[in-house]
């Protein structure tokens, strides 16, 4: 028995085969693992995307030369937040040298209004954000610091929040020569539905760090908030973010 072992094994053949099942057995375990971190993604980043906010709310913009008492242009403003906190598992130090928000699209199917982007307020006064053509924007990039400044697209090195805002202008009118509006509602009195406003915001949001390392991921979201026609202001708050994964694209 051990004669014809040996037989087998110095036959080239054998050779042959015993290699090409070890190259096997190699492909299929490298296999398994890219599989596992496509779906998994980077499962100990220095920084870690824990929470994401959205507000969606209601504006009507003075249109000039009306005969009416009240003559608005409105329009759907969608805030979006996003929460990046240190990884405390993450046991080296590290720092946030920027964040990328791009690739900014929304899909729908109803082409109503205008849809643009617009980074925080560049105005010390007035609320986060102004749809003004200074604010406009593609790409939004905050910059790591000591501490956050959302307004000047700062956000603490280590961790902080961002924003951006996704506006549907000029979705419809609304005139009036009351004597009072009730500014939440305009969208009910202009009769429109929620339903036509519907879509989805996607982005891609890049996190580099002050070691070379860049973190990717691709983020959907269902805008507006539900309830936005109904009560003028609505938010949605999501903590379960598992279907979102980072991949590295610089080690």
């Amino acid at each position: 028995m051990k004669e014809k072992i040996k037989y087998l094994m110095s036959k080239k053949s054998f050779h042959i085969v015993a290699l090409i099942s070890i190259i096997a057995i190699i492909l299929f375990v490298v296999g398994i693992l890219i599989l596992r971190y496509s779906v998994e993604g980077e499962t100990n980043m220095p920084f870690n995307l824990t929470k994401i906010i959205v507000i969606s709310s209601q504006e009507g913009e003075d249109k000039e030369q009306s005969e009416n008492k009240w003559a608005f242009d409105l329009m759907q403003n969608n805030d979006i937040y996003l929460y990046v906190e240190k990884n405390k598992n993450y046991l080296k130090e590290e720092a946030i040298e920027s964040i990328i928000i791009d690739n900014i699209k929304v899909e729908r199917e109803k082409q109503i209004g205008t849809i643009n982007f617009y980074r925080p307020n560049t105005l010390e006064t007035g609320g986060n954000f102004s749809n003004k053509q200074e604010n406009l924007v593609q790409t939004v990039e905050y910059k790591g610091a000591m501490e956050s400044d959302i307004k000047n697209l700062k956000i603490s090195n280590q961790g902080g929040i961002i924003a951006f805002r996704c506006a549907n202008e000029k979705i419809g009118e609304y005139t009036s020569n009351d004597d009072e509006i009730n500014h939440s509602g305009l969208l009910k009195k202009a009769e429109i539905k929620e339903e036509d406003l519907k879509g989805k915001i996607i982005f891609d949001l890049s996190i580099s760090t002050a070691s070379g390392k860049e973190y990717k991921t691709n983020i959907t979201l269902d805008i507006p908030v539900a309830g936005i026609v109904e009560n003028g202001t609505a938010s949605k708050e999501i903590t379960n973010l598992e279907d979102i994964v980072f991949k590295r694209t610089k080690n």
